[in-house]
């Protein structure tokens, strides 16, 4: 017994897991049937907010109408679907959605708004036009992320990685999109309050109420939320809550104002070149290559947060880089099909992923059939499609969240009485906070980025790069850990090196092979070094 009558073990700090312990099924289980269904139809619809969002950006600014964006919707949704299937088969094996990513946003746009389409008076043949040069970009930035990570060399910088390295990336992996939460919930209170408090208030203190029904409120909580909310926003808008509002207003909060339901067809089979053959431009690709190395950045925030929510040990090296591959696969087939974006892996359904406690990759494979389904079927989409954006914003600010603590959960790897622990956490996590919102703040009060020279595609290169805050913030930690007091000899524990380096080499723990080998015995004919 200790001084005060207290437990000797209450003042022993917590075990470093190398799993995170209690959850519910890990990535090579899987629930039952029924529950996986539903499952993986709650991360298809977490997935819809993203694909949605950037599609009424770009489709409009692009010339494209109501028939374009419900195209393009359909054309992301079937993409993400065979990306999804793709990296869980034979990527990182993670679970892990592959959807649409905002990195690849501003160079899309200064494709769209590019003088050489003011040729055309048509509309639709001017948005035929910057979709078959944005294809074309995205084509040449796929032969980029593939050799990043199918030639070893993203392998080869993640050697370096280390657990302080990684702590601010998974952060603003999380806190970067912190614009797509409370500030779109905002734009419509009366919708978006209810659900941020519906969700919170189901997957958080219901289960403790009701613990013989624990599983079905944390699990499905997002399902409960969006219906019960939805419902309500169908309530207001028939009521006629928003009739004589701002056409701002409306477009927030009404039910019916998205025209996806209109314009969508009822079948609809995506297929390469549908808009035309890609041309290619050398600036646009340039611009569009930085947006895929952000993507590769941002995606491995994603890799280690499902990681760690599915229970798995840290990835090793190897299967980190063919991830980063099977990515660049996906870029191409976003340029073949012509989605109008590249894409990445996607941080809400990580975070969902922390949410439920399910990490299992065959939930997330019975999303990627979902978004297949719908893709096809798309009146059936379109419906789901049209849920108000600040329900889904209500639902990020929890998710993205979870995204964030995850990478607050790597501090146990590290010395956290250490001040240089405490430097390179610290600096790189403000940093990556506050250079983008100069970036992005000056893009918004000027037109353009702090970086404006005569070349178009440079000042789109640094746009992109410095506006994504987990790459400056992975950026100053990276460095700052291979280079402050290199060579020290607390340096390797401080920094936490020690519990990841049994899992640098793929056969060095025998856990490994089983959460990330690949399927049918393949790793025969595809090693992992």
């Amino acid at each position: 017994m200790a001084a005060g009558g207290g437990k000797s073990d209450d003042f022993q700090p917590f075990p470093v897991k190398d799993q995170l312990p209690g959850v519910d099924f890990c990535l090579s289980s899987t629930p039952p049937w029924p529950e996986a269904v539903l499952l993986g139809f709650q991360h298809y619809l977490v997935m819809l907010g993203t694909t949605v969002i950037i599609s009424s950006i770009i489709v409009p600014l692009m010339g494209g109408g109501n028939v374009e964006k419900a195209d393009v919707i359909n054309t992301v949704l079937f993409v993400a679907g065979i990306n999804t299937l793709l990296q869980t088969l034979f990527g990182s094996r993670l679970p892990v959605v592959i959807g649409g990513s905002y990195a690849f946003i501003i160079p899309t746009i200064s494709i769209a708004l590019s003088r050489r389409y003011s040729i055309f008076v048509d509309p639709h043949r001017r948005f035929k036009a910057s979709m078959r040069d944005v294809q074309g970009s995205l084509i040449v930035a796929s032969f980029f992320t593939m050799v990043i990570g199918f030639f070893g060399f993203w392998r080869i910088i993640s050697r370096f990685f280390s657990p302080l390295a990684a702590i601010p990336l998974v952060i603003l992996t999380g806190l970067g999109l912190y614009a797509q939460g409370f500030p779109q919930l905002a734009r419509c209170i009366e919708i978006g309050l209810p659900a941020l408090v519906a969700v919170v208030f189901l997957s958080q203190y219901v289960p403790h109420f009701l613990k013989s029904r624990r599983g079905i409120f944390e699990r499905f909580a997002i399902l409960f939320s969006v219906a019960i909310i939805w419902a309500f926003a169908e309530i207001l808008t028939a009521a006629g809550a928003y009739d004589k509002r701002a056409p701002q207003t409306q477009f927030s909060c009404r039910t019916d104002r998205s025209g996806l339901i209109s314009a969508a067809p009822w079948i609809r089979f995506p297929y390469p070149f549908q808009w035309g053959r890609p041309r290619f431009n050398a600036g646009d690709a340039v611009a569009v290559i930085a947006a895929s190395f952000v993507a590769i950045i941002e995606s491995t925030g994603t890799f280690i947060t499902a990681s760690r929510y599915a229970s798995a040990t840290p990835m090793p090296p190897s299967v980190l880089s063919r991830g980063v591959g099977w990515l660049g696969v996906g870029l191409l087939l976003d340029g073949l099909f012509g989605t109008g974006s590249g894409s990445t892996a996607s941080v809400e359904n990580a975070g969902l992923l922390g949410l439920t406690r399910v990490g299992s990759r065959r939930v997330i494979q019975i999303s990627a059939l979902f978004m297949l389904f719908f893709s096809v079927l798309g009146k059936f989409g379109a419906v789901l499609a049209s849920i108000p954006l600040p329900i889904m914003a209500a639902l990020y600010c929890v998710l993205f969240a979870y995204v964030a603590s995850a990478g607050l959960g790597l501090l146990q790897f590290c010395n956290l009485n250490s001040f240089r622990t405490k430097f390179i956490v610290g600096f790189s996590v403000f940093m990556g906070l506050s250079v983008p919102q100069y970036f992005n703040q000056y893009l918004l009060v000027s037109g353009h980025g702090p970086v404006h020279t005569r070349s178009t595609w440079f000042n789109n290169v640094m746009q992109v790069i410095f506006s994504s805050p987990a790459t400056v913030g992975f950026i100053v930690a990276f460095f700052l850990d291979c280079t402050h007091s290199y060579g020290h000899s607390s340096v390797r524990r401080d920094s936490g090196r020690h519990w990841w380096e049994k899992f640098r080499n793929f056969n060095a723990d025998t856990r490994s092979e089983e959460f990330y080998s690949l399927p049918a015995n393949l790793n025969r004919f595809f090693p992992s070094f």
